[in-house]
């Protein structure tokens, strides 16, 4: 397959081939990362990770990467360019892709990363938008194929804020890949309806199940796997701390919930994860809200089950393929 030069901004963009193709080159990066093995394929060229929202896997992913793959980097964070600022997104393109080989960005919208790659001349990754994390996207379809072997006909349930983007990027990737996929959330807070009607057809062609589900007891049942995120965003305010917790309180995955999944079920989250009081925000939740966990318990966290630190890491050797696969020549 040929991806020399094109952007991944959104997996809508790629066919289930293309996918699975880079979940099996992110393997093989795997394989080669613990045998020690030099993979520096892409010695001399450079990339730059452009981060409006700050981020500790998706930039060590691409940073450690990048490197791996024998690459330069030059991280610009919140602070860092004038994009947007002192120079628009398309000058700031164009500046960059005469110096670099590709350009990662993590930040608010979708139109944002869709304008940088329309004027860059390299490759752009799309590292996390308001609407999508494709990034996210492989490293969890590769922990499950890990762990079960396969990961066509199995049930990924999400639980939380249907609308965000890694419950829309779930919904894609499973529709794609034949895997079946439940929106487990308040009605309210369902994905839009026009990327539910575009995954629809997805599901219709690839032979996957989409289903909308506001009960969590019945929404479990038969589960493979039971996905959940943050309750509130990053970049969203604060102030809606209060009602989201209100909203989302009953999709908390605990005990119960899991124990109503299949015997073998594991659990996903793409981090960090507000599980315990051990960090600020989960402090002051706690003291405004008396909760001591939110979308997760910790027994469940920390159980046999979760596979969460597989999945954390496995975003290092999907990132290193997509680098790889747009590339390398």
């Amino acid at each position: 397959m040929n991806f020399y030069g094109r952007d991944f901004l959104k997996l809508i963009d790629y066919t289930p081939e293309e996918i699975e193709h880079l979940i099996k080159l992110a393997i093989l990066f795997k394989k080669k990362k613990k045998e020690g093995k030099n993979h520096a394929y892409l010695r001399g060229k450079n990339v730059a990770l452009v981060f409006e929202k700050d981020s500790t896997r998706t930039r060590c992913a691409f940073e450690v990467g990048a490197y791996d793959l024998g690459m330069g980097v030059t991280y610009l964070g919140p602070t860092g360019s004038q994009m947007g600022k002192k120079e628009s997104i398309e000058d700031t393109a164009r500046v960059l892709s005469r110096m670099y080989d590709g350009i990662e960005y993590r930040g608010f919208g979708q139109e944002v990363v869709e304008e940088l790659a329309k004027y860059s001349k390299v490759p752009v990754w799309n590292g996390l938008t308001n609407e999508f994390h494709p990034t996210q996207m492989l490293a969890d379809i590769m922990t499950i194929k890990e762990h079960f072997g396969e990961y066509r006909g199995k049930k990924l349930v999400f639980l939380g804020d249907g609308r965000n983007n890694v419950a829309n990027s779930l919904m894609v990737v499973c529709s794609k890949l034949g895997i079946n996929f439940v929106c487990c959330s308040p009605n309210k807070l369902f994905p839009s309806k026009d990327l539910i009607r575009e995954c629809e057809e997805f599901a219709k062609k690839y032979n996957s199940k989409l289903e909308f589900i506001e009960n969590p007891k019945e929404a479990v049942l038969n589960a493979d796997v039971l996905y959940t995120d943050v309750w509130v965003s990053m970049g969203e305010d604060a102030s809606i701390w209060e009602e989201r917790i209100n909203l989302l309180k009953p999709y908390q995955v605990n005990k119960e919930l899991m124990s109503l999944a299949n015997s073998d079920a594991i659990f996903l989250h793409c981090l960090p994860s507000f599980h315990d009081l051990k960090t600020t925000i989960g402090k002051e939740i706690h003291d405004k809200f008396g909760l001591n966990e939110m979308e997760v318990t910790n027994e469940v966290f920390e159980s046999k089950q979760s596979k969460v630190f597989d999945e954390a890491e496995n975003r290092l050797h999907t990132i290193k393929a997509i680098m790889f696969a747009t590339l390398y020549k």
